[in-house]
């Protein structure tokens, strides 16, 4: 399995390129570069900005996909280090294709001169990745840099393993319930709605670790 995603990460990172040089041609010299939130062309460019826009978000894929399979070298806590880089290849591989999934999407948008997709389809891929995030919690063991970091989870096995358990099923709940969202609401209401829910997945598994290392504390106080 982490050979093939060794090998299918790579193919991720050229498509968006060569979707681009496939339409470069058709495309005007002229062309949509941003929408605003009701999926209206705000901004006009010339063509030659998606080379720069597409070289830029490849060149974080290709960051963010060997930041996150090589932390294991760099992460001071070595005990669980064979154990995370599998899960680790995964979660970069669910990002890597998140994010070419959408520039693609974006990038046929271009071609057609409008915006071809509700743009609550990005908060529904937002939503999904959340999920698949959240369902990899279950298999991250304590490290300096992926996970939910507090620093009672990072200094206590139990903490880690209970904070993930909890934070797991939030993400993965919070991210269906964002891609829900998505089909239903727009605009303002879906943006509100989707800060909500990230506040509530940010601070919720913090409050728990925390609770839990005050929990603990006051046991061996007895």
């Amino acid at each position: 399995m982490n050979t093939f995603l060794k090998r299918a990460v790579w193919v991720l990172f050229a498509i968006p390129a060569a979707y681009l040089s496939i339409i470069w041609n058709a495309l005007p010299q002229q062309v949509p570069m941003h929408y605003n939130i009701q999926g209206k062309v705000d901004r006009y460019g010339s063509k030659e900005e998606l080379i720069l826009m597409v070289g830029l978000l490849t060149a974080i894929n290709i960051g963010v996909y060997f930041l996150l399979v090589n932390v294991h070298r760099i992460d001071p806590k070595q005990k669980y280090r064979g154990e995370n880089v599998g899960v680790m290849r995964k979660l970069a591989f669910a990002i890597c294709l998140f994010i070419a999934a959408i520039l693609c999407v974006v990038l046929y948008s271009v071609q057609q001169g409008e915006l071809t997709f509700r743009p609550s389809l990005i908060v529904i891929a937002i939503g999904l990745l959340f999920a698949v995030i959240g369902n990899y919690f279950y298999s991250i063991k304590p490290n300096y840099f992926a996970g939910i970091r507090t620093p009672w989870a990072l200094e206590n096995e139990n903490n880690w393993k209970l904070t993930h358990q909890l934070g797991g099923k939030l993400w993965f709940a919070g991210g269906i319930a964002i891609a829900v969202a998505g089909f239903l609401l727009e605009s303002w209401p879906l943006f509100a709605l989707v800060m909500a829910v990230a506040l509530v997945l940010l601070i919720v598994p913090i409050a728990y670790s925390y609770r839990l290392y005050a929990r603990e504390k006051r046991i061996k106080r007895m």
